[in-house]
């Protein structure tokens, strides 16, 4: 036997290299084979519920660091959730309707126009169904455990039917309605696009500055003004129906080189600048009321222009009299309807001119900003052309630009219930207080929800129309056709004539001959996801609404926080949600956008299978996700090594409870020896500070908290002393035993609080925790924390303890820069304390040359004033290193003066410590003594 075999040296298989790429897919398998998620589900069975309803990805593609970030948080929380004493069960979805697939069909070469219906709408089934099986091995692949075998599709019939019952009750309640008015209008898609599906691009636009000559102004200016208007959108001119001035403003007629223009007298000096007019006349002022009713001649088509009042016109930029075309402008629109101008909108789906603007017909309508401006010059009404920058509205999919057209759509009036969503968002929880704001002014400020789109790939809107043309909703025909989606799917809708598809024996007075047709137009998408929580929550019987929490992007403020609280109030009075976190988007690590043109994106499988889906999952646990994150390779680099420490610490345990059993070694607690009190009552605080952290989703809190104690508390200090005692006390030894007994608290509960974050790591460390009768790491319960008597008492006591071995481990390293020792082992310490001092180290009660890892600890009888000069002096003390006197002990390495004087030749080498233990536990060694 040699001198090693004698010490308690801690082994185990588990590995120091973690090999995530290799093994998370077999724990992913093993996890599906045990039906790991269902059997959570089963324990969970009567607990209070908590909800987190997951917001439908789009399913197209495969998923982005977005939707790692995303979908990691939910699996942190729902974990945490079930295994806190929750009911937590975790229903993924996806958003199967809509624009982008059609596109992508489009890609593969598929005519929409010259295909049948049926088979093109079965195509886009096909394709959606293919991304959903990709993104969600993609989302299994990252260790999140969730309903995978039932998700909810918004494409799947009992979810349709949901959806169109959402659709009657708001019909119902007078909420839903047609109207010709402006709205977004994509031309590069040919849909109509609600506000939720705008974003804003710099572009450079032509900005033109127009005379309309006059034709009546009923005798308050002379025959021959012109009035000046200046607008961004030369290929509105076309449409110009009107001009509006403020009624408030003074207005002037002003001489310039033989002709009269009229312009807001405020704004004459910046217009006679930017026009360069020198020496400009006022010939006369005059109130914006006065110019109302005049009338002015359209620059070259044959009609007039009326010249209306409007409070929406500013001075802020232009002339003060404004271009109206009530088919292209929200504000035109709706300020002109007093003057009962007509709605002029001579664009067709893809943005090309009808005839109903003559000379343009055919024509791009961005390509008619020339054409217009030419025709403008040669009339002599183009004062100036100019460009400039802007943002503008574009296509938040095709990233193209949008244009305000005016086409028959339906609505949805969000001015009938508006109140009742704002009184809700103020009874929300948002987790981000600025999220209430954000979503408080998008209500209050948003217009009429345009819920029609004109493409093929969605839920028809289940309107009928009688043969006058009158559309037909009543509660009798949406429930009938709801009945026929869930049985048969919304195609049924393309199947059947629209007599088929209502109820037998209807009848309706606008159809005396019993004749109907039936809508074209599909629904708004952000109407589907909006309507999951009937689709969902409502749908399946072990969810329940409303739902507890809804976690999404920031760009959901616009998107489907607000699509579902609106339908959710229309239908129900409440929000769908009690609470909302919502986080930033993901950036490279320069804070740049990840884009495939720039080249910095990061697919999450190359993060998987580089580092392994843990390192991504600490990774999301350890940012600030309430504004924009980046991450790069170089930045995981860096988690990984954060991993490391953790992977190190369990191993340590492990190692160093591998003996131990819990039932038949543990030391009661107030058996324990003080500092392993200390380590339990510090851990004891960790758990609570943790769970409270859990609970408030304050992932990175948590992250802190684990990596400060790994570091500090452990690593530092309590680990870093446990060798003395752990390998070197009898197996037995009560020092041992109680060490081990927090130890092994320590790490049976650290595994618990790292299931939620590193579940991968978390299960293969279990599997070592023998004595423990949960299968799975994620069977068991979180920690609770223990009220503990005394325990601030002891906690303020121990960190006093600290701040002095603080002052001890200096004066050590200023010896050691001396050379007057090597290892600290090799040291002597001798203090001189004040009474304080004197008083901690006896109320720890404590070896504390074991706790400092030095051979010997003096306190001096002497106060600090008389300690010799070579000791480093403090406020509270003198600490005087020597170098130990004695010889090193071959089993402990202490120095120590025993060393050589036991009367056995074989246990010359020990200290009498170490003597006295191989005495006890290897009695052979006396005869036999140690090998070489």
């Amino acid at each position: 036997m040699k001198i090693k075999d004698t010490l308690n040296l801690g082994k185990t298989a588990f590995p120091m290299r973690a090999g995530l790429p290799n093994k998370e897919p077999n724990w992913q398998k093993d996890w599906a084979d045990a039906t790991l998620y269902e059997k959570r589900q089963e324990l969970n069975e009567g607990k209070p519920s908590f909800m987190l309803h997951d917001g439908p990805p789009y399913a197209n593609g495969n998923i982005h660091l977005g939707h790692s970030l995303n979908k990691i948080s939910k699996d942190i929380i729902v974990r945490y959730k079930s295994m806190a004493g929750f009911r937590a069960p975790y229903v993924p979805g996806w958003d199967t309707h809509g624009l982008p697939i059609e596109q992508q069909l489009a890609k593969a070469g598929m005519k929409r126009k010259e295909m049948d219906l049926l088979d093109y709408l079965e195509e886009c089934r096909k394709y959606a169904m293919k991304q959903v099986d990709m993104q969600r091995s993609d989302f299994k692949s990252l260790g999140v455990l969730a309903d995978w075998d039932r998700p909810y599709l918004t494409l799947l019939p009992e979810y349709e039917a949901a959806q169109i019952r959402v659709f009657g009750k708001m019909a119902e309640k007078g909420y839903i309605y047609k109207g010709q008015k402006p709205i977004y209008w994509s031309p590069s898609s040919e849909s109509s696009l609600a506000e939720a599906e705008i974003e804003y691009q710099d572009v450079r636009s032509a900005s033109i500055f127009v005379a309309f000559k006059a034709k009546d102004t009923k005798g308050k200016l002379p025959e021959d003004v012109e009035f000046v208007i200046w607008t961004t959108t030369p290929w509105t001119i076309p449409s110009n129906l009107g001009i509006f001035a403020h009624p408030d403003y003074d207005y002037s007629v002003v001489a310039v080189n033989g002709r009269k223009f009229v312009i807001a007298s405020e704004m004459l000096e910046a217009v006679a600048e930017k026009l360069e007019w020198e020496n400009p006349e006022v010939l006369q002022t005059i109130k914006g009321s006065e110019l109302e009713y005049m009338v002015a001649k359209h620059p070259f088509y044959d009609r007039e222009t009326l010249i209306m009042n409007a409070d929406y016109v500013t001075l802020d930029s232009g002339t003060g009299l404004v271009h109206v075309a009530p088919g292209h402008g929200e504000d035109d629109y709706f300020a002109s309807r007093k003057y009962k101008l007509p709605v002029l909108s001579p664009i067709d789906n893809r943005g090309y001119y009808t005839d109903e603007a003559p000379g343009l017909e055919g024509l791009f309508y961005d390509e008619g900003n020339k054409v217009v401006s030419k025709w403008l010059e040669e009339k002599d009404a183009l004062l100036k052309l100019e460009f400039f920058t802007h943002s503008y509205p574009h296509d938040w999919r095709t990233k193209k630009p949008v244009i305000f057209r005016a086409t028959p759509q339906w609505f949805a009036s969000i001015d009938d219930f508006r109140q009742n969503i704002l009184d809700e968002v103020e009874r929300v929880d948002w987790v981000i207080p600025w999220g209430k704001t954000r979503l408080f002014n998008m209500v209050r400020d948003r217009g009429d929800w345009v819920i029609s789109r004109q493409r093929a790939w969605g839920v028809p809107l289940p309107i009928f129309y009688g043969e006058n043309g009158e559309p037909i909703i009543t509660p009798e025909t949406t429930e009938h056709v709801a009945k026929l989606f869930a049985e048969f799917g919304s195609k049924v809708w393309f199947e059947r004539e629209a007599k088929d598809l209502l109820p037998e024996g209807f009848t309706h007075p606008a159809s005396p001959n019993g004749e109907f047709t039936k809508e074209k137009d599909i629904m708004d998408v952000w109407f589907d996801s909006g309507s999951s929580w009937n689709g969902v929550l409502n749908e399946r019987d072990y969810l329940s609404f409303p739902a507890d929490l809804y976690l999404e992007g920031s760009d959901q403020y616009r998107g489907w926080f607000n699509s579902s609280i609106t339908t959710s109030v229309a239908v129900n009075g409440v929000a769908p949600y009690k609470a909302v976190l919502s986080q930033g988007f993901v950036l490279d690590g320069k804070g740049r956008k990840m884009s495939k043109s720039i080249g910095n994106t990061i697919v999450p499988k190359d993060v998987t299978k580089k580092f392994g889906a843990d390192i991504l999952r600490l990774w999301v646990a350890s940012i600030d996700t309430e504004s924009d994150v980046r991450v790069s390779m170089d930045i995981l680099s860096q988690v990984s090594e954060v991993y490391r420490k953790i992977r190190n610490t369990l191993r340590f345990l492990i190692a160093n409870t591998s003996d131990f059993n819990p039932k038949e070694d543990a030391i009661d607690f107030a058996e324990l020896r003080p500092v392993d009190k200390y380590m339990l009552v510090k851990f004891n605080e960790l758990a609570k500070q943790i769970r409270t952290a859990y609970d408030n989703y304050s992932f990175m809190t948590v992250y802190k908290s684990i990596i400060n104690f790994i570091t500090n508390d452990l690593s530092s200090f309590y680990l870093d002393f446990a060798k003395d005692v752990v390998y070197i006390e009898a197996a037995n030894s009560p020092e041992r035993r109680s060490m081990q007994t927090v130890m092994y608290v320590i790490l049976k509960d650290l595994v618990k609080i790292l299931v939620p974050i590193l579940p991968h790591t978390a299960e293969e460390t279990w599997t070592y925790l023998e004595h423990e009768p949960e299968n799975f790491a994620y069977l068991a319960e979180m920690p609770e924390a223990a009220e503990i008597p005394g325990s601030e008492e002891l906690l303020g006591n121990w960190q006093e303890f600290l701040d002095f071995r603080d002052k001890i481990l200096k004066a050590l390293e200023s010896a050691r820069e001396a050379k007057l020792i090597g290892k600290s082992l090799e040291a002597t310490v001798t203090i001189y304390p004040n009474e304080v001092v004197r008083t901690l180290l006896t109320a720890i009660d404590e070896n504390v040359a074991q706790l400092l890892i030095v051979s010997n600890f003096v306190v001096a009888n002497e106060p600090v004033n008389n300690a010799p000069e070579s000791a480093m002096k403090f406020d509270d003390l003198a600490v005087l290193v020597e170098h130990a006197a004695g010889e090193v002990c071959d089993r402990c390495r202490r120095t120590d003066e025993t060393v050589g004087h036991n009367a056995n030749e074989h246990l010359k080498m020990l200290c009498e410590h170490c003597a006295h233990i191989v005495e006890t536990e290897f009695p052979e060694i006396l005869e036999e003594g140690f090998e070489d």
